[in-house]
């Protein structure tokens, strides 16, 4: 993910980091409330210190996670103790079957990996019913203000635009998305419990304006983009 351990918990407990960590939960909830959950297989590609497998779980889907950090992974498992099956692999090349789970959470990793379309083709295959994708917003006033320039190491991420987002969706799954929204529309100093920022942050927003985007996409009861045609076979020379 392109942190370490202690750098990404080091963020979410500062004010800024908890206030975009409630947006986010916030956001999850939202976009994952046309999803049955209980008795349904959820991949977290790219869990990190196993934040949202905890989240996850208390939303109550039976989890795994995957990280390619050892790091990563030894944090997950300190948190999440025996509620997920955790592995340590390459999200890439992951050693799953084919529709081994029910869905696939790929939540802030597209961003740090070298092959964006392979991770989110790799989720697809593994996943029957659906994907969730959470990715940093390029065109946010949060990009251009508080990240863009800065040579940190959220800059040399690779940032989406929602249109990037929905071409990528559509080139690794053949399908479209099927729901969209994002959160935390203002700049970084704007991200506060207390005054008008809060509510105007508090807002589910077009997929296109906030910070942070999440993107649904449903497999089941929905046709692919490019459906493949039925093979018929030639009629034999005479």
């Amino acid at each position: 993910m392109g942190w370490d351990p202690d750098q990404y918990e080091r963020w979410f407990n500062s004010p800024e980091g908890q206030f975009a960590l409630d947006r986010e939960i916030q956001l999850l909830q939202a976009v994952l409330a046309g999803w049955p959950r209980r008795g349904h297989k959820l991949l977290d590609i790219g869990c990190g210190t196993g934040l949202f497998l905890e989240i996850l779980y208390q939303m109550g889907f039976d989890i795994t996670g995957i990280d390619s950090s050892p790091e990563m992974i030894l944090a997950a498992r300190q948190r999440i103790e025996n509620r997920a099956d955790l592995h340590l692999g390459d999200a890439e090349l992951s050693p799953y079957s084919d529709n081994e789970f029910d869905y696939a959470l790929l939540w802030s990793v597209l961003e740090f990996t070298e092959n964006p379309e392979a991770m989110l083709r790799e989720a697809a295959r593994v996943a029957e019913k659906g994907i969730l994708i959470g990715f940093l917003n390029k065109n946010s006033l949060y990009y251009s203000m508080n990240v863009r320039g800065t040579n940190s190491r959220l800059d040399k991420a690779q940032w989406f635009t929602w249109c990037e987002m929905q071409d990528l969706v559509k080139d690794a799954t053949d399908f479209r998305p099927t729901l969209a929204r994002s959160v935390l529309p203002g700049p970084m100093k704007t991200w506060k419990q207390t005054g008008v920022s809060r509510h105007i942050n508090c807002c589910l927003c077009p997929p296109f304006i906030g910070a942070f985007t999440a993107v649904r996409v449903d497999f089941v009861n929905m046709k692919p983009m490019n459906p493949l045609f039925a093979w018929k076979s030639q009629p034999e020379m005479t």
